[in-house]
């Protein structure tokens, strides 16, 4: 009999049970499913928002990166630090407008502060096409976690169907309460295993942790110092940048923020949320344990690292609630990611292309229903995809982080922009995401000409500028137009 299998089995099924169990003595009509009617107070939002720090990316991404890029991985914990600074000021301000106008959906927000809905669906198709990759990233960890743990007795596939499965089955039934429910025993078996992984393996392979960085150190010299082009400082500093902006304007994380029950919530959570944001560090312990004990990782392998070394240095017991710990990562925030998005196509795509008037009680039928396409459409993706995780990731992100200025514009009373300027700088912005993206092209080819310092900035940063001009472009023009129609003289 195959331990790691059960442990992983057993795990997986408590976490589908409490996914069901949440919706007990609650009517899922569409505030209860997408926002949890609201009234989660600081334990579930604080749960909440690490399941978004706590992903596959966190368990397998951030040890795969520390263990085939170095120095270039601790952008990861510089980048949070920045978002929640910037959470502390900002959450409760978007939470007070949201409240009092029933917000549903983070497009919701920009099409009441900028009346325009036009403007509202294009962050709707944003914010879809950016919730699709990282749902993809969650079930390609998932497909990982499952093999590599069961010792190759279930296959990726198998893993990630089931995954598939488990999540349309408690999302329709839950929404986000489920989330809620199993990012309680996500957050208390993450936090175990990655303290456990991140001390044991540096010990019991080196001796201690001066030792293993010493030995590191030595086999190679420049592992702990960015490089000179390519993820150089400029990168670095972009990346944090970039990375520190989009976190929150994530759809699954800004909807996050409806469901909390007062303003206050968010304040104390961007002070502790630093401190559990340390966990990350034990995780990169655990791939820099495995750089000489597991060498030859190449690419997107480089992601199985942890796994890989833990199976040699623990019982299959052990390694079974390892893998069931990364098994939690990938459910809750994928659970999220199917919410939000489903949410989204249905409260900000269908509802306004609706010909006839769609009601609350429409609009949550037909998110439900959006579960299980948007859940196989994730699934095909997967399945067909080979990119490591951290890329994968930091595409998502250059999207969402487009929708940050027009965000920081919207906040006083009245926006300082106009909603056309706002569609035009973000638009220009997803489009240069996008050619970057798809087109494989890179600043160097594009730009040879410019200094290293240009071309290492991360592509999303780039786009950003691009956003931001175009943007600039566009208020000044309409500025001039309205001026120019009211200095006309009456005839």
């Amino acid at each position: 009999m195959n331990v790691a299998l059960v442990i992983i089995a057993g795990f997986f099924f408590v976490a589908v049970a409490l996914g069901l169990y949440a919706r007990r003595g609650h009517t899922m009509n569409l505030e209860q499913w997408s926002l949890g009617g609201r009234g989660f107070g600081t334990i579930f939002v604080f749960l909440l928002t690490a399941g978004e720090v706590y992903t596959t990316f966190t368990f397998l991404g951030g040890s795969g990166w520390a263990y085939g890029k170095g120095a270039p991985a601790f952008y990861i914990l510089g980048y949070m630090l920045v978002a929640y600074t910037m959470s502390y000021f900002l959450l409760p301000a978007i939470w007070r407008y949201a409240t009092k106008n029933q917000l549903v959906s983070q497009a919701d927000f920009f099409i009441r502060k900028y009346d325009n809905a036009s403007l509202g669906l294009l962050v709707a198709i944003v914010s879809v096409a950016a919730c699709i990759p990282y749902l993809v990233l969650q079930l390609k960890g998932l497909g990982i976690i499952v093999s590599e743990a069961s010792y190759g007795s279930v296959t990726p596939t198998a893993a990630v169907w089931a995954g598939g499965i488990a999540l349309v089955v408690f999302v329709v039934a839950s929404g986000v309460r489920g989330s809620a429910w199993t990012a309680v025993l996500k957050d208390f078996m993450i936090l175990a295993a990655a303290v456990f992984v991140g001390i044991y393996l540096p010990v019991h392979y080196y001796g201690s942790l001066g030792e293993m960085f010493t030995e590191i150190q030595r086999a190679k010299p420049t592992f702990f110092v960015l490089p000179s082009s390519g993820m150089s400082t400029s990168w670095f500093i972009s990346t944090v940048l970039l990375s520190g902006l989009g976190f929150f304007m994530w759809p699954h994380a800004f909807a996050t923020i409806y469901t909390a029950r007062s303003d206050k919530t968010f304040r104390k959570n961007a002070v502790m949320m630093p401190i559990y944001q340390l966990i990350l560090v034990f995780v990169f312990l655990a791939g820099f344990a495995a750089v000489l004990k597991v060498p030859g990782l190449q690419g997107a392998d480089g992601d199985l690292s942890m796994l890989r070394i833990s199976k040699l240095a623990f019982s299959p017991l052990l390694v079974g609630l390892i893998g069931a710990a990364g098994v939690l990562t990938a459910l809750v925030p994928g659970s999220m990611l199917l919410v939000t998005s489903t949410t989204i196509i249905a409260q900000n795509i269908y509802r306004p292309l609706a010909t006839a008037g769609v009601d609350d009680r429409r609009v949550s039928i037909v998110a439900r229903s959006a579960v299980p396409a948007v859940a196989l459409l994730a699934v095909v993706l997967t399945l067909r995809g080979g990119s490591a995780l951290v890329p994968l990731l930091l595409m998502g992100y250059s999207m969402v982080t487009q929708l940050m200025p027009s965000l920081l514009l919207s906040l006083g009373e009245q926006p300082l922009i106009s909603g056309a300027s706002a569609f035009a700088g973000i638009l220009a912005g997803e489009v240069v995401v996008t050619y970057m993206t798809f087109t494989s092209a890179t600043l160097p080819a594009l730009i040879p000409w410019a200094p290293q310092i240009i071309k290492d900035l991360n592509v999303g940063i780039v786009a950003l500028i691009v956003n931001i001009a175009v943007m600039g472009v566009v208020s000044l023009f309409t500025a001039r137009s309205r001026a120019t129609f009211v200095s006309q003289p009456a005839t």
